[in-house]
């Protein structure tokens, strides 16, 4: 095996056990990391960040704010990354996450952001798209499911609409997440040799992959033609996975004004206890089994 292929599974085993990580973020004492300060750097920044978020939630419940973030970007870009570690420590109630499937036929009939429109927020909430109505300017037009006229025609209605909901007061914010092609393929690859990601490609995305500059020439015609005052894209620069996290949500927080709303002092009542009351026993059948 040449050193290039050496190196190569080197790289897919280190971003395998990054991928592990994003189960095991509380666990900063690995004997098989090369990199500890590193790593625990990383969290106390992601802890302090979401710290922040929590704050930020409390200010947009209180203030009755209404915020949708859609996140865009190549397959395995780490879009659901970090949806995951912004809502992680956040109410599901306040934030939510809308990750529509493909259109099913009666959806094909309706107008394009109708099925997008049913998922924005209300007052006190915060809609993350794990993308969105973008599909239409990247995977539809790239795979030939749109025509020249619905592609052209979604870039003459996507700024009206964006215009229309930030006049409504939702404020609009944009992300796509940018990462390299040596990256990507990295990061498929890793997808392949980890059983438990394997589900993660499907047909379209290994397809996306063979049409690379397809995509980037939709990505570019996309940025240059939706990129408005109202709601501007930013750029996360993805190849790091860790590092474009903390950048993101960095970012996000500094895009609303918001501050720490003050909370009650939080008293545990009591708990009342009653002469009459006998706790019933469990059915011994009912019960799961202690394997562990």
């Amino acid at each position: 095996m040449s050193p290039t292929d050496d190196d190569l599974i080197r790289r897919i085993h280190r971003d395998l056990q990054d991928s592990y990580d994003e189960e095991l973020e509380l666990e900063l004492d690995d004997g098989n990391d090369t990199d500890k300060e590193g790593r625990k750097q990383y969290f106390n920044e992601l802890f302090r960040l979401q710290g922040e978020l929590v704050k930020l939630q409390d200010w947009v419940v209180s203030s009755g704010h209404k915020v949708v973030i859609l996140f865009e970007g190549r397959d395995a870009a780490g879009k659901g990354g970090v949806i995951k570690r912004i809502t992680q420590r956040l109410n599901p109630r306040v934030a939510r996450v809308a990750a529509l499937p493909a259109p099913n036929d009666r959806e094909r009939t309706q107008w394009y952001f109708q099925r997008y429109a049913s998922h924005l927020p209300a007052a006190g909430e915060m809609v993350l798209f794990d993308r969105s109505w973008y599909n239409r300017a990247g995977v539809e037009r790239v795979m030939g499911f749109c025509t020249d006229d619905q592609y052209e025609e979604f870039f003459r209605s996507a700024p009206e609409f964006e215009r229309m909901l930030v006049r409504s007061g939702i404020q609009l914010i944009k992300y796509w997440f940018s990462i390299s092609d040596d990256e990507q393929q990295l990061r498929f690859m890793g997808r392949i040799h980890d059983p438990l990601k394997q589900w993660k490609l499907s047909p379209m995305d290994l397809e996306s992959r063979r049409r690379w500059e397809d995509y980037t020439r939709a990505k570019e015609v996309m940025l240059e033609r939706t990129h408005i005052a109202e709601a501007p894209w930013w750029v996360v620069q993805a190849d790091d996975k860790k590092k474009a996290r903390l950048n993101c949500i960095h970012h996000l927080l500094q895009q609303m004004p918001y501050r720490e709303i003050e909370r009650p002092a939080i008293i545990l009542p009591p708990r009342e206890r009653h002469q009459d009351y006998a706790r019933q026993p469990v059915s011994p059948d009912i019960v799961v089994p202690e394997i562990y």
